[in-house]
């Protein structure tokens, strides 16, 4: 099979140069990366008034929760804080 050169469809096919893959988008490696994503997260919260607060509850619960939240369209931590709420005010 010979090089046509007027062929712009597989240029690449047979390229004396080798080229390197897709460049990193990061040069952090996906450790730090994470970290990094986690503290600005927090800074974000932080910036918006919200609170962390973080508990223990068995996978029953968690299910519970979990199809509860579904099936009311929003987040998990969304369901929690109203049901802090109502308990809360009442």
């Amino acid at each position: 099979m010979a090089k046509e050169t007027s062929d712009r469809t597989t240029i690449d096919l047979f390229a004396t140069e080798t080229r390197r893959g897709r460049p990193r988008s990061n040069p952090l490696p996906r450790d730090q990366q994470l970290k990094i994503n986690k503290r600005n997260q927090i800074q974000r919260d932080r910036a918006n008034g919200l609170k962390r607060i973080e508990l223990k509850v068995s996978q029953d619960l968690y299910d519970a929760l979990n199809q509860k939240a579904t099936a009311s369209n929003i987040s998990r931590s969304q369901l929690i804080e109203l049901i802090l709420q109502k308990q809360v005010t009442n």
